[in-house]
């Protein structure tokens, strides 16, 4: 019935009173009033749509599965408005809400609570909202200025050791007229202005280098010769304190020695090099190749006069000398007995004869691919460690693969004592060649304070190899320097990866006692106050040490500890082998190029190694 001065129907059943929406009464009329009897039934039709429309209807999706930290987070449950999850990097099971349609309570936990640690933002997880539509193609060409352009043809002709007239080639110059360019100015047309615009480049890179050294760096040296011409090329090495003590380096010079290489070149060569960056008194030492009978002296002892040079401390290359050790010193000792002597000669003349059969042939070669599955590698002069990887990759086959290999190729094959000579021998060098590899890192890893914990491990796993190996003198006696240096010890103690854990139980209780000595080295490095002031500062720099002493391993608790610091600094700046500067030597002086001038080789060779171009184009 109609309820007088409203427009709600009202209809009473079962003495329940069912209220619905307003009707407009003529709808009632036309539409429910023949039906009212059956009004049960059409409410249940009602709610049958309304349940299949909202079934229909796509669910809502939470703005938190969307979210590119929410991996960081595991959803537990959905009450109503709010969403529960659990931390993963937070202990325990504490639960975190947070609205719907807003994580600014996550975001905000994860900068309180784990501000220390990099998050790393991951694509959206749980995806099942509808797909995005297709992206249309872009076929319009994109313009690039000519400085940008500029950029990448040197960074190509430069990385990639390319002619300079490359600039000129006819087919070049038509790839590069298919490249919109803004303002529609053509690139260089001659190799001219194409080395003016690198000698620009150069000098920029130049300044800025010269900006970026710190208080203590170190250099590697080392001469070589190319194409009847001589070269010395130095290169920069440093720790970057902004950039968690990470190891960078440049090379400053490869530049044309002419004449005999005799001290008095070498020495005003260097000066020249090192006073060109304002790098004289900044040099903590030098780090250079030697051959075996080269001794070392006092260049202002030698010429009798002072001040005639400049020049840094001088260490010797660490990985340079165990290769000395590895060839010529193990040699002398092998040969110094009989029975020793002959069959190591024997087992190396017939591997000798087997990689020059297998380097030299293609059927040999395929031979031993087909018996050893592998090629053999041949050893090489500047790789100072391939000798023992070459007799280990023969002493890895059976001695019946060997005998049939030798069979094949009609050369004397290895007898059972020479094959098992061979096996004993890579077997006790290889230490040595471990430690080759740790001293010629490159990475954040090349700093100097390892060069004492590798020499004492090297030792003693020789030793647990054979007791009382008498070649063990050989570095004791060529390391003689090292091992007494106090700053070798000064480098390995601050570093934090090392400090004391290297020495012995015995020795090891002994430097304990004696860290007031390494902070009284601290403080004669650093400071040179009165004795009074001395006497009031010694206990706070003993209590840095031995706090120090207690730290864990990682890098940065340097920055907690201010005068430990500076002097990893110093003493950590040299690398423990010249390995760096041999690789600078022939990347640019390729035959094909040859006939550049020396300034013009030393640049594009700088430029290459400096990676000049690629920050710029990156």
């Amino acid at each position: 019935y109609k309820h007088q001065g409203t427009r709600h129907i009202v209809w009473k059943c079962n003495g329940l009173l069912c209220r619905f929406l307003p009707i407009v009464v003529s709808t009632f009329n036309t539409t429910l009033r023949p039906t009212v009897r059956g009004w049960p039934q059409v409410v249940a039709a009602e709610r049958r749509r309304a349940t299949m429309a909202s079934e229909n209807q796509p669910t809502t999706r939470l703005t938190f599965e969307g979210w590119r930290y929410s991996h960081y987070f595991e959803l537990v449950e959905t009450k109503g408005k709010n969403v529960s999850v659990r931390c993963t990097l937070c202990p325990g099971e504490k639960l975190l809400s947070a609205a719907v349609n807003s994580n600014a309570n996550l975001a905000k936990h994860l900068k309180g609570k784990h501000a220390n640690m990099k998050l790393v933002a991951q694509l959206p997880r749980g995806n099942d909202g509808p797909s995005p539509k297709q992206q249309k193609l872009q076929f319009h060409h994109h313009q690039v200025s000519k400085q940008e352009l500029d950029k990448r043809v040197a960074l190509f002709v430069v990385e990639e050791m390319l002619p300079i007239n490359t600039v000129e080639s006819p087919t070049f110059r038509k790839i590069l007229s298919k490249i919109p360019i803004t303002g529609g100015r053509c690139p260089w047309t001659d190799r001219k202005t194409f080395t003016g615009y690198l000698d620009e480049c150069y000098l920029k890179k130049e300044s800025e280098l010269k900006k970026t050294f710190v208080p203590y760096v170190s250099t590697t040296a080392d001469i070589w010769s190319c194409h009847n011409r001589s070269f010395l090329g130095i290169t920069v090495h440093w720790i970057n304190p902004s950039c968690n003590f990470k190891r960078e380096k440049a090379a400053i010079a490869c530049k044309r020695i002419k004449g005999r290489h005799t001290f008095d070149v070498i020495g005003f060569e260097m000066e020249q090099i090192h006073s060109a960056f304002s790098l004289s008194h900044r040099i903590t030492a030098t780090e250079e190749e030697y051959e075996q009978d080269v001794v070392f002296t006092d260049m202002e002892k030698l010429l009798g006069t002072t001040g005639q040079f400049s020049l840094p401390p001088h260490f010797r290359c660490a990985s340079h000398t165990l290769n000395l050790i590895s060839c010529n010193d193990i040699d002398k000792w092998l040969s110094s007995n009989s029975d020793s002597k002959c069959v190591y000669r024997s087992a190396t003349a017939k591997c000798a004869a087997l990689w020059t059969k297998a380097s030299r042939s293609t059927v040999a070669s395929e031979i031993v691919d087909e018996i050893c599955g592998k090629k053999l590698i041949v050893p090489t002069s500047t790789r100072w460690n391939s000798f023992h990887d070459a007799l280990s990759r023969i002493s890895d086959n059976s001695a019946i693969d060997l005998n049939r290999l030798c069979a094949r190729l009609e050369i004397r094959a290895p007898t059972e004592r020479e094959h098992l000579f061979l096996k004993e021998y890579c077997s006790v060098l290889k230490p040595l060649t471990v430690a080759l590899d740790i001293l010629q890192w490159e990475d954040n890893n090349s700093y100097y304070g390892f060069l004492l914990p590798t020499l004492e491990t090297l030792m003693s796993r020789t030793l647990a190899l054979s007791d009382g190996l008498s070649r063990m003198t050989a570095i004791k006696t060529r390391f003689a320097p090292v091992l007494e240096s106090k700053e070798a010890l000064l480098a390995a103690l601050t570093l934090p990866k090392c400090k004391v854990r290297w020495i012995g139980a015995a020795e090891r209780r002994e430097a304990a006692q004696t860290l007031p000595l390494t902070a009284a080295l601290l403080r004669l490095t650093f400071f040179s106050f009165g004795e009074e002031e001395e006497d009031a500062m010694s206990f706070s720099i003993d209590a840095e040490v031995l706090e120090y002493m207690r730290s864990g391993a990682e890098l940065e608790i340097l920055n907690q500890f201010p005068r430990v610091r500076a002097v990893f600094m110093k003493y950590n700046a040299a690398t423990p082998s010249s390995a760096p500067v041999e690789r600078l030597g022939g990347i640019v002086f390729t035959p094909r190029r040859n006939r550049l001038s020396d300034k013009r080789f030393e640049r594009l060779l700088l430029m290459r190694y400096n990676r000049t171009f690629c920050a710029d184009v990156e």
